[in-house]
């Protein structure tokens, strides 16, 4: 790498927490030291004395949300690329050294993202909420959980781990949205239309994230991803309006609606088994993925996650389709 500042590492949060503690100790473990980091809390913050040798920069930007934060970052960086990373999360040690080589070879490629794994160490029921993505069936993406070879063209991936030329950055206007979550994705389809940029997976760009706690807030959380791919597949159908994001409502109209025609039917009770039946054939087939990347407690606990998370996904994707517009909730 060149003398010059190759990375701006951004980092959106609310306020100083254990886990932005540990996302910076990671970042000064990386093996290349071609980097400033831009911190954007949402007030004034006093960086801990062990990170003073560190290149921060503190962005203090008031209560707005993430995407907004990364906007305001990328007025400011110095890097050639920006590296975008949730506070939650931290860099394997060869992640700029990856991205840069990269990039390097690439040089029609405007993005790239990589896996975000769960750690071995996350409470138990954390586990069990990233274990109900490690399938395709599932989750739909695994490939945003676990390193996937081969590398791929995307046209939509997560900001917890997405390196970005800035030149395209600036090129596509960057975030601009008053969205969270779902940013990302309008994000992404800017890059492609406005910035005429590829975006790749490459399965060896690795972050670890923490996932959510407990039933209710992987609940939430799911909830307002249905919300605003709901909300994104008719107001932005080029990424969005797809079908697999279609499925989870498909099946929460076959449960709520055969439910009460088997009642009155004996063909249509029949069906509705035989639905059920099918349903839990595919919850095998997770069930199997899982196990191939968790303990067999984490995948047992995984299996009632995963149907109630198709529940609450298609419900409120529902919401989202006959929404006819979504306020911002500053990511909180």
């Amino acid at each position: 790498m060149s003398d010059s500042i190759s990375f701006s590492i951004i980092i959106p949060f609310k306020s100083w927490s254990p886990d932005l503690d540990e996302c910076l100790s990671h970042i000064e473990s990386l093996s290349s030291k071609n980097y400033e980091i831009l911190l954007l809390p949402d007030g004034p913050l006093l960086l801990p004395e062990k990170y003073s040798k560190l290149p921060i920069e503190i962005l203090p930007t008031g209560e707005v949300n993430p995407a907004i934060k990364r906007d305001m970052a990328a007025e400011k960086a110095s890097g050639k690329f920006l590296a975008f990373i949730d506070d939650d999360a931290y860099p394997e040690p060869d992640w700029l050294e990856i991205a840069y080589q990269y990039f390097s070879e690439h040089e029609d490629v405007g993005a790239i993202g990589g896996p975000a794994i769960t750690p071995q160490n996350d409470p138990f029921w954390a586990r069990v909420s990233g274990a109900v993505f490690l399938s395709p069936v599932s989750g739909g993406n695994p490939e945003r959980y676990v390193p996937c070879p081969p590398g791929h063209k995307v046209d939509d991936w997560p900001s917890v781990n997405l390196i970005v030329r800035k030149e395209a950055f600036l090129k596509a206007g960057g975030f601009d949205s008053q969205y969270w979550p779902g940013e990302d994705t309008l994000f992404c389809l800017k890059l492609i239309e406005q910035a005429g940029c590829k975006i790749v997976y490459v399965p060896e760009l690795v972050v670890w994230h923490h996932r959510r706690p407990g039933l209710p807030k992987h609940l939430r959380q799911i909830g307002n991803y249905g919300l605003h791919r709901g909300f994104f597949a008719k107001k932005f159908p080029k990424t969005s309006r797809k079908f697999k994001y279609f499925i989870p409502s498909l099946w929460v109209s076959f449960v709520v609606i055969g439910m009460l025609l088997s009642i009155v039917s004996k063909s249509a009770g029949l069906v509705y088994i035989a639905g059920w039946t099918v349903y839990l054939l595919a919850l095998s087939i997770s069930w199997k993925d899982i196990r191939k990347h968790e303990t067999l407690s984490v995948a047992l606990g995984a299996v009632p996650y995963i149907i109630l998370t198709h529940i609450w996904y298609g419900a409120r994707f529902v919401m989202g389709l006959t929404t006819r517009e979504l306020k911002s909730s500053l990511g909180r």
